[in-house]
């Protein structure tokens, strides 16, 4: 388990975590088509899960064995619950709650510090964490306390209002085993291109300060080539990949066969997505997170922004599934 991270390939490749996309279904069609060699789940609250409200919140890191290694992300405010957390991870305590047999696990724990929604920071967590250190080294080391030999990682931006290396540096002061460095500040969000040079600068300055700590790479990658090329030329172990799977769901392989397929072929892609979604979740999550895949599978053939538009009109799964 502490080696798992540094037996991947260099470079390794990781989906993103994304709210409502990356849930255990899509991993498992991103998987089928082209795995990736690491997954995140969506991000789950720890405060959240040591309240009564934590059966709402555990189908956030519901996971099959089929699925590849897969990384539990977390965020919230109180250092306490995400030792708390942290351990029930580490020991398979959740991995049974959720049903899973006996020895299937998460690989690893991450901390959200990245993500820039205003309702998150508002209430001072995830990328607001970035101006409030203090607190943040507080929930790092409760939180590997919690783990104990499970390997914890962080996934943070360049800066909140500015470029701040002096976060990284600060964070690679923990030992952690891997830093994901989305290229862009909080205030940047996503309307500019992701600065490359500052993520190698990151990755000199863990160079220096730790040695032993992955680097990883997010921001405007599109396809695998394009992805080893930067780790190339910034000398990162990893690449994630968020939003480019939305562009291809081979996005992962060495060749993707994406262009090649077929009208008929991705609709029944995403045939194959609806009814797994369903069969896997039934009421509990709501249809209408299924309309954002309209964009995967829907592109690049004649009619496809017409059936887009007739897929976002749909009220349920097997409307969806009779119109294709």
């Amino acid at each position: 388990m502490p080696n798992f991270m540094q037996s991947l390939p260099k470079p390794f490749f990781v989906l993103a975590p994304m709210d409502d996309v990356t849930e255990t279904v899509f991993r498992r069609i991103v998987d089928e088509c082209a795995p990736a060699d690491l997954y995140f789940t969506e991000f789950v609250n720890v405060d959240g899960l040591v309240s009564p409200g934590r059966s709402k919140l555990m189908k956030k890191l519901r996971f099959t064995t089929s699925e590849g290694p897969l990384v539990a992300q977390l965020w919230g405010l109180k250092p306490e619950n995400f030792e708390i957390i942290a351990r029930q991870v580490a020991d398979g305590m959740i991995a049974r709650e959720l049903g899973l047999p006996e020895g299937a696990n998460f690989v690893g724990i991450d901390l959200n510090m990245g993500c820039p929604a205003k309702s998150e920071v508002q209430n001072g967590a995830c990328s607001a964490l970035i101006k409030n250190r203090p607190l943040a080294k507080e929930i790092i080391e409760a939180t590997k306390r919690g783990a104990g030999s499970m390997p914890v990682s962080v996934k943070t931006r360049l800066g909140f209002s500015e470029v701040d290396l002096g976060w990284h540096e600060f964070l690679l002061g923990f030992d952690l085993s891997m830093l994901t460095v989305h290229g862009r500040t909080r205030k940047e969000m996503s309307k500019v291109p992701a600065h490359w040079d500052l993520i190698g600068d990151v990755r000199a300055l863990r160079d220096k300060v730790a040695p032993q700590t992955l680097i990883v790479g997010n921001g405007d990658v599109l396809s695998r080539r394009q992805g080893e090329h930067l780790a190339e030329q910034y000398e990162l172990d990893g690449i994630m990949i968020g939003r480019g799977i939305f562009q291809d769901p081979y996005v992962f392989a060495k060749d993707s066969v994406w262009q090649t397929k077929t009208k008929a072929e991705r609709l029944q892609l995403l045939r194959h997505h609806v009814t797994e979604f369903t069969d896997a979740w039934g009421e509990e999550r709501r249809f209408e997170t299924l309309k954002k895949f309209a964009k995967v599978y829907v592109s690049d053939f004649d009619g496809a922004k017409e059936l887009r538009e007739q897929i976002m009109a749909t009220h349920s799964a097997d409307e969806l599934l009779e119109l294709i």
